[in-house]
């Protein structure tokens, strides 16, 4: 099988199923990102969308659909394996033959943590029928380890719009509103997955010097951007015309060089964000809480304050509360302390 590679990534061009077992070891792999063929007649979409294929490189390989449920349960039996226990996996598909992907991750340990809508810029024109302007990505996890998940690398839990609201939510809500990308002029692969949407779930999914597959690279989207985030990167792809051409541009990346572009967030340094409360912990808030409770200050103050005492957020501090039958008992600022006793 072919190889391209470029310090500690290595690629091959060849079918994923076969090249996965002879050449990625079981729980190898941190994070698995792929787009596989979508079983829709790929290789004639140019139909539908009326592009011009001037600068699409030839060779794309779609799956019969008649043969799509078998190619599925395939490649995802091998990413199974591949993934280590905490593994994450990301698939992107359309809803064509969604259900041949779905019925092959229920033949496996993999369990579902999101079913997030990545909805576009553009759809197929219609006129009988609603325009389709969006794919699934199906997020799953390989279980037995600690599954990455960076909960602040791209917005901060404390920081907020104009309006108030919170921005980290916002961006791990699941529907994600990201546009394609046009590359007029370049060669591309038929389907290229846009940087932004790739650069998302690379940074919440992993770390620097992870390893992060693509079963089916295409135009070598995944790779480019992971070994851009410094993250290693592998991977398969069918195609000798695709790979040929895009695996030379692997050889000039910068590992890296994304990094630089990225937002800083505003990250939390509380003391205490996350760990667990002890008894002792859950005594003195309660006593905290009485005392100001007795001062006639409003809940939101209270919490503050509380919040900067046990180094805590907002959202630790209410749960507690409700859980130890205080939060919601207070009925107006003239509150007293015995109604807590």
């Amino acid at each position: 099988m072919k190889q391209a590679s470029l310090q500690n990534n290595i690629f091959y061009n060849g079918d994923c199923v076969t090249g996965a077992r002879e050449y990625l070891p079981d729980n190898s792999v941190d994070l698995l990102i792929t787009d596989p063929p979508y079983g829709i007649k790929g290789d004639q979409l140019h139909k539908h969308y009326n592009r011009n294929e001037e600068f699409v490189i030839g060779g794309y390989v779609e799956i019969p659909q008649k043969e799509y449920a078998d190619f599925s349960t395939a490649w995802i039996k091998e990413a199974e394996r591949v993934l280590r226990p905490g593994g994450s996996l990301y698939i992107v598909s359309g809803y064509t033959n969604l259900v041949d992907i779905l019925n092959a991750l229920r033949t496996t340990c993999l369990r579902e943590i999101n079913h997030v809508i990545w909805k576009y810029n553009f759809g197929v024109f219609t006129r009988q029928k609603y325009v389709s302007s969006h794919y699934h990505i199906l997020f799953y996890e390989k279980p037995g380890g600690v599954r990455t998940f960076n909960l602040e690398c791209r917005y901060g839990l404390d920081e907020k719009t104009e309006e108030g609201k919170s921005l980290n939510n916002f961006d791990r809500e699941d529907v994600w509103m990201i546009n394609r990308e046009y590359k007029p002029g370049q060669a591309k692969n038929k389907n290229e997955l846009p940087t932004k949407l790739l650069i998302k779930m690379i940074q919440y999914s992993s770390n620097e010097g992870d390893l992060v597959c693509d079963f089916f690279l295409g135009g070598f989207s995944t790779a480019n951007v992971a070994i851009g985030l410094n993250r290693r990167a592998t991977g398969f792809e069918i195609s000798r015309q695709m790979f040929d051409a895009k695996s030379k541009e692997i050889e000039t990346l910068n590992p890296g060089g994304l990094i630089s572009d990225l937002r800083n967030p505003t990250v939390s340094t509380l003391e205490n964000f996350g760990t667990p409360w002890t008894d002792e912990e859950i005594q003195r808030l309660k006593e905290g809480f009485l005392q100001l409770a007795d001062k006639g200050m409003t809940k939101a103050k209270m919490v503050a304050q509380l919040g900067e005492a046990h180094g805590r957020g907002r959202f630790a501090i209410v749960n507690a509360l409700k859980k130890i039958n205080c939060y919601n008992r207070i009925k107006s600022p003239s509150t007293t302390l015995d109604k807590f006793s």
